[in-house]
């Protein structure tokens, strides 16, 4: 089976893997966008985790060729797990699943032990993959990437990784692009997925140069779109609506069927008006305004550490603080929310180099680059209060008051 894709062209599917791609929990994957809110910001963000998937197994089969020319023996039972395990690590996302996962907390994320179990080893998915005889092998491998095949789905710099970089850069419009020569790089070390920097005993300063190229590009990726301001409050706009939601009893597995769109739909008849109004405002673009800010510029690492630890993992202690913040300006409780990231890292930068003198982390290795790119990753690092339009003076004066921390949005 082939199937055209704009991204890479076409993709090559064994009868097996076209047998996992027609699965109903694969084929849900249609129906959830790959960047949540993004396509409320560029328009053209309306790719899906299916399309990701598809791209996955493609990247997942070059680097396994990479590997081979290089002198890697692939066994053909190891290549076609590691196919499989790339077309199917996606299948245990929610809606809008890193907003209520990463971003929110409002429910464990969607590589948990109990969840994977849920898709990969139960139902009509685990059931199909049990007959091919790699269930428990696919779930370990995306489970716990603890050697170099599990680590070409889900390591550092990975197949995820070189896919959804040109995915999202080309849906986004955006005019970023890494060279095919990435793929050649990829090398095995003790066990461990790695790139090679080395060749007769010299650094190849051209294998550098193109790794560092992806990693400015996935830092570029994340300042303009995966943190665009507007997709971060659509984002938390949604999230606020599940949770006003959970507390009438919406649980995680309720999601597990859902689109979306069917989300959407589900929260906004959930009979909240709460809710509803909140959903009805994402679909007509009426989104809330930025009302208080504090950033890594602005305030000192004990603030800042102090912020995430309050506020970013625990759900009722900042529905806590948006009660607190609505109560002093004197608006509906669910027209605050508090938006808390966690501190942001270059986790690609871990993956094991090899060069002339040895194997280590990539962070580890002296380069003002990455140095640069770390730095750029922690300044990122922003604590957003957002209100409706009109009400953002009253919110952010109370925010203000109610943290004792200057409103830094002026």
């Amino acid at each position: 089976m082939i199937v055209r894709d704009p991204v890479h062209g076409d993709i090559e599917l064994t009868a097996e893997e076209r047998e996992l791609l027609d699965s109903p929990v694969v084929q849900r994957l249609r129906y959830i966008r790959q960047l949540g809110t993004a396509h409320l910001v560029y328009p053209g963000c309306t790719h899906t985790r299916f399309d990701h998937s598809l791209g996955t197994l493609h990247t997942a089969a070059k680097i396994l060729a990479a590997l081979e020319k290089k002198g890697h023996k692939v066994a053909a039972d190891e290549a076609r797990v590691i196919r499989m395990a790339a077309l199917v690590h996606d299948v245990t996302h929610i809606p809008f699943g890193h907003t209520f996962e990463d971003e929110r907390k409002v429910f464990p994320r969607h590589d948990t032990p109990e969840r994977l179990r849920r898709f990969l080893l139960e139902g009509e998915l685990g059931a199909l993959l049990a007959r091919f005889g790699v269930a428990r092998r696919v779930y370990d491998m995306i489970a716990s990437p603890s050697d170099w095949q599990a680590q070409v789905v889900s390591g550092t710099l990975d197949a995820d990784l070189l896919d959804y970089l040109r995915r999202d850069s080309y849906f986004a419009g955006l005019s970023q692009r890494y060279d095919d020569r990435v793929f050649s790089y990829f090398c095995i070390e003790n066990g461990q997925l790695a790139v090679d920097f080395a060749k007769r005993g010299l650094e190849r300063y051209d294998a550098r140069s193109e790794i560092t190229h992806l990693l400015r590009m996935r830092y570029f990726l994340t300042e303009r779109v995966y943190f665009h301001h507007a997709k971060v409050i659509s984002g938390a706009m949604v999230s606020k609506a599940l949770e006003l939601a959970t507390e009438f009893g919406v649980t995680e597995a309720d999601l597990y069927g859902m689109g979306d769109e069917t989300l959407l739909s589900f929260l906004e008849g959930s009979g909240s008006k709460e809710c509803a109004e909140l959903v009805r405002r994402v679909r007509a673009r009426r989104l809330y305004k930025r009302a208080f800010a504090v950033t890594h510029q602005g305030t000192t690492e004990a603030v800042r550490d102090e912020l995430v630890a309050r506020f970013h993992a625990d759900m009722h202690r900042r529905r806590e603080l948006e009660g607190r913040i609505a109560e002093r300006a004197g608006v509906p409780g669910f027209h605050v929310i508090v938006y808390c990231p966690a501190k942001s890292a270059l986790k690609e930068a871990t993956i094991l180099a090899r060069l002339p003198e040895g194997v280590r982390s990539l962070s580890e290795v002296p380069h003002l680059e990455l140095d640069a790119l770390k730095e750029q990753y922690a300044r990122i690092w922003r604590f957003w209060v957002f209100g409706p339009e009109g009400m953002e003076r009253a919110i952010g004066k109370a925010a203000e008051e109610v943290l004792g921390i200057e409103n830094e949005l002026k």
